[in-house]
């Protein structure tokens, strides 16, 4: 069966570092779509980030040049580094997991098969 548990979430001022942590099992992880999305209260969801079956990543347009994802594959780990966070990066973070079809993942993190629990952020100004 396969889960993912997300950690790492918590309170910090604008300015501020956070880095999420997301522990999947019962896959292999290499072989997956890994992601992020992230929802604020009455916010649509919200893509943050994607990396693919081959390390290839992207990122959502609020965030890019302030958060990175990346995975060890040896801990079946999920990583987003989140560097430089304004008070609207607030919400809930939630990783997502998709074997996707072929070598094609899922077109947002948010249409993947498996998602944890979530981890709330919060930036304060």
């Amino acid at each position: 069966q396969v889960q993912v548990a997300e950690s790492g979430g918590g309170s910090v001022q604008a300015g501020g570092s956070l880095r999420l942590s997301c522990v999947a099992s019962g896959l292999i992880f290499s072989n997956y779509c890994m992601g992020w999305f992230r929802q604020a209260p009455r916010k649509e969801r919200e893509a943050v980030a994607t990396i693919d079956h081959f390390g290839r990543t992207k990122y959502g347009d609020t965030v890019k040049g302030r958060f990175t994802i990346s995975q060890d594959n040896a801990k079946n780990t999920l990583y987003l580094q989140m560097d430089s966070l304004k008070p609207e990066d607030s919400a809930m973070y939630y990783c997502a997991a998709d074997m996707g079809f072929g070598f094609d993942c899922p077109v947002t993190p948010m249409e993947s098969k498996y998602r944890g629990q979530g981890t709330q952020v919060t930036v304060s100004s």
